[in-house]
């Protein structure tokens, strides 16, 4: 029987994929559930599993876009599982006579060519004749190669016995930007149909939106003494290391409570608000930049938000992030820090209306209680679209996340801190 696998529908609104990879050849046996290709969506890269046991048939080339219900490949799941067994030729002496004088006639007549191949010698180009003036340049060459800082011994002459001649000295002279022996290869290759679409909405943010950002700074010193007391004892307690992310969670939900506008969306002519707070975290994965979803971070607690942040971004690190897991989202925060950045402008993660950039973290001297001191600062940038947020919320916003970073034990664990952190 021949069984006609068809492309499933990774998600709602995803009418087409690209084949990423086959995992398998034409002609291999597959087992049913074993995965025989990656395939690209808009969204996110998965794999296809096979429908059943059989000799696969493949129907599509890497790099095809094929939609959503076509056929790519055919399973003929009336053919015998292989054992496995290799069969050897027999290459011993005491084999066939007659293949023994086949292989004996072709290494004879590879031999004779080998001999003839010897006999054939190359002709010799002419020997320049040796002169005093072999090698030397003349006035005028001269002159320019000490310009140049070149030595005569580096370049080939082409006038009489060898002389350097002033065109040999010119052309021997590289200018400014002239390749010099350098590599200068190059290679083309095909965007993945997901990186095809992360490029086209972030042009689409950027054409589409009226993006602004805005930016300030974080005294991280109450966050690193609160980690510094407690992330051993949170960790042993609950398995997961007390990170930054649920401290930027927790300030940012909190923001959107006070600020809504930034909790809202643009729809044609209407603006939809939200009364939950879910967060796109962004992650960097093995196909490009990832954007899951951390469902009602505003119900999470430290503890939650921790697990729920490893959990995500250990699924796209691994490539089984699925598209429900990075569809929707309310407002997103990226870490451009953890790869050493220390300001950016952040671009909207549409339809959504801002960003939170976090960046890295460096020992700055502040002014505090009149003096100077040295702690550790992170630039923050939040990036929002002025059309349904304006700049009194956007900063009033930035300000509340940074109050709540300053201020953690008041204004994120009712300063409660072994509750808050469940210890």
């Amino acid at each position: 029987m021949i069984l006609e696998m068809k492309v499933p529908s990774p998600g709602e609104s995803i009418t087409e994929v690209e084949i990423a990879e086959w995992l398998v050849s034409d002609g291999d046996y597959v087992e049913k559930d074993q995965a025989i290709a990656e395939v690209d969506s808009d969204k996110a890269t998965l794999e296809l599993p096979a429908e059943a046991s059989g000799t696969i048939t493949l129907k599509a080339e890497v790099g095809d876009a094929v939609e959503v219900g076509a056929v790519v490949c055919l399973i003929d799941t009336s053919a015998e599982k292989p054992d496995g067994a290799s069969k050897a030729a027999d290459i011993s002496t005491g084999g066939d006579e007659g293949s023994g004088s086949d292989a004996e006639k072709d290494i004879s007549k590879q031999q004779d060519q080998e001999k003839k191949t010897e006999h054939k010698k190359a002709p010799q180009p002419p020997q320049a004749k040796e002169t005093y003036a072999s090698g030397a340049a003349s006035p005028a060459a001269k002159k320019i190669l000490e310009e140049k800082g070149i030595a005569a011994s580096e370049v080939q002459g082409t006038g009489r016995d060898g002389r350097i001649t002033k065109d040999d000295a010119v052309k021997a002279a590289p200018s400014m930007g002239t390749p010099t022996g350098g590599s200068r290869g190059e290679t083309r290759s095909k965007l993945s149909m997901l990186r095809r679409k992360v490029a086209e909405r972030l042009v689409s943010a950027k054409n589409e939106t009226a993006m602004l950002t805005t930016f300030n700074e974080v005294d991280m010193t109450p966050i690193f003494e609160l980690r510094k007391e407690y992330k051993e004892t949170f960790k042993e307690r609950h398995g997961v290391g007390l990170g930054f992310m649920s401290f930027f969670t927790k300030a940012v939900v909190r923001a959107l409570e006070l600020y809504p506008s930034v909790n809202s969306m643009i729809d044609g002519k209407e603006m939809i608000s939200y009364d939950f707070c879910d967060i796109s975290i962004a992650v960097s994965g093995p196909k490009g930049l990832m954007v899951p979803v951390i469902r009602n971070a505003e119900n999470l607690t430290f503890r939650g938000i921790e697990a729920e942040v490893k959990r995500l971004a250990l699924r796209a690190r691994e490539g089984e992030i699925t598209v429900d897991e990075m569809t929707g989202g309310t407002f997103t925060i990226t870490n451009g820090g953890v790869f050493g950045s220390m300001l950016s402008t952040p671009i909207i993660n549409p339809p959504q209306s801002a960003i939170l950039g976090m960046h890295n973290i460096v020992e700055r001297p502040i002014a505090r209680d009149g003096a100077i001191a040295i702690a550790p600062i992170m630039y923050v940038a939040l990036s929002y679209d002025h059309r349904i947020i304006d700049g009194k919320e956007s900063v009033g916003f930035l300000v509340a996340v940074k109050e709540a970073l300053e201020s953690p034990e008041e204004l994120l664990m009712d300063n409660n801190v072994k509750r808050a952190l469940e210890l």
